[in-house]
């Protein structure tokens, strides 16, 4: 096939531009073909995790409807060994901790709620082991260590239940003056539609929380 003389430059200054970088062309497409390849390797085996983690949860789950506590403690330690990096297997620790404060078996419970203090999936995940976690030791009387479990920082949306069962700790302690002022703060935190409001309240009034309220409006009138 006969080129014109345009076109033969035109071929020319391709295989010319080709001899140079074509090498680096090659290696650059192979590279992404790889990195798309392992991508997708990576979010299929993702996937795959996470329909394992899913199918052992569901385990868990009808296991404690059942109370069958030997196979909701085993199938959390099923899923804990191999998919310890998913959010099941926080939902599932806190499941057999549920399970095993209700059988009374505390040091169970303890165990499964330290694991995701230490290990959760998310800070979210974190505050509700940690405040169970102080109830469990708020049980057994254990005050100090309680309360240094509730001390930590927590996200606005556990800061008031955090509160309201550190209050709970220093009323055991008969530490009352403090644990007003953790049930006043708790109760400023939570909104006016919030379900444990009427709660923390009446825990409240019973150490004269509206007593004290009254006394400071009366107070200020003056």
């Amino acid at each position: 096939m006969a080129y014109d003389l345009e076109e033969q430059e035109q071929i020319d200054t391709l295989k010319a531009w080709w001899k140079q970088y074509g090498n680096a062309v090659t290696w650059l497409l192979i590279a992404g073909l790889a990195s798309f390849a392992g991508w997708t390797a990576w979010t299929n085996n993702q996937r795959s995790q996470a329909a394992q983690a899913s199918a052992i949860y569901d385990e868990v789950q009808r296991a404690a409807a059942l109370k069958e506590i030997a196979k909701v403690q085993g199938a959390t330690a099923n899923l804990i060994e191999k998919f310890s990096g998913t959010s099941y297997a926080s939902m599932a620790a806190l499941s057999a901790a549920k399970s095993a404060f209700d059988a009374g078996d505390l040091a169970g419970a303890k165990k499964h709620l330290q694991w995701v203090v230490d290990q959760g999936f998310s800070k979210e995940f974190q505050a509700i082991a940690k405040i169970r976690l102080g109830s469990v030791l708020l049980d057994e009387k254990k005050y100090e260590e309680a309360l240094k479990v509730l001390a930590g920082d927590f996200s606005a949306e556990f800061e008031s239940e955090a509160l309201e069962r550190r209050g709970d700790v220093l009323v055991a302690q008969n530490k009352l003056k403090e644990a007003r002022e953790a049930y006043k703060v708790a109760l400023d935190k939570m909104g006016e539609k919030h379900a444990g409001r009427q709660l923390v309240q009446i825990k409240l009034d019973a150490l004269g929380g509206a007593l004290d309220a009254k006394s400071t409006e009366h107070a200020d009138k003056k």
